[in-house]
């Protein structure tokens, strides 16, 4: 039975900060993940409005997200997000947004992300842990976008956090590997173009 604390719906006292997203357009078949996302903290209230109204330009209004609860600071069941387009079917916020609800879960895999939109649509993301390096998140956040991807999150989180990302312990293809081991971009890369790769377009 949730406690009244968990019912009530949090707002962040933040405006949403444009999130480092990386994904791939569209989805194929039988691949895990649908991109990689590096948040800059755990703190899921000031983390998720900028990630759910990237996610809203893709597939419409998101209605739930999935998390695993150990990657996060904090637990609200009910985020209101700014900025969301009122107008959308399953707006159920006030006029200057809505309330997506939050599920928080021991079983899902390390580093896992699932949002579901009002239309049916599932969207599953790498989290890439906030104290990691710029050159390591970029790796992961690039085999996680890999149309030919087939790593789960769990195992490239632990060839981002082994003592050395030359030794990946996943078996990748061999380009995917040797991206891991070979990628430099210092971490201000992100802060210097806006929280983009440069070589992806924003969605």
């Amino acid at each position: 039975m949730l406690t009244t604390a968990e019912r009530r719906t949090t707002i962040s006292l933040s405006p949403p900060s444009t999130p480092r997203l990386l994904m791939q357009a569209p989805r194929t078949p039988r691949t895990l993940l649908d991109g990689g996302w590096w948040p800059r903290s755990s703190d899921p209230v000031a983390e998720l409005p900028g990630l759910i109204l990237a996610l809203e330009h893709q597939h419409g209004p998101v209605t739930r997200v999935m998390l695993r609860r150990a990657d996060w600071d904090s637990h609200p069941r009910r985020l209101r997000v700014d900025g969301l387009d009122i107008n959308h079917p399953g707006a159920d916020g006030p006029a200057t947004g809505r309330v997506v609800r939050l599920g928080w879960f021991d079983t899902m895999p390390a580093g896992l992300l699932t949002a579901t939109s009002a239309g049916g649509q599932r969207t599953d993301l790498l989290i890439v842990p906030p104290h990691t390096s710029g050159a390591a998140a970029r790796a992961a956040m690039d085999l996680a976008a890999d149309p030919g991807n087939h790593i789960h999150t769990q195992d490239i989180l632990a060839a981002i956090t082994a003592p050395s990302i030359t030794a990946p312990s996943i078996t990748a293809p061999a380009t995917q590997a040797d991206q891991l081991a070979a990628e430099t971009a210092p971490e201000n890369v992100w802060e210097s173009e806006g929280g983009w790769l440069a070589d992806t377009t924003p969605i």
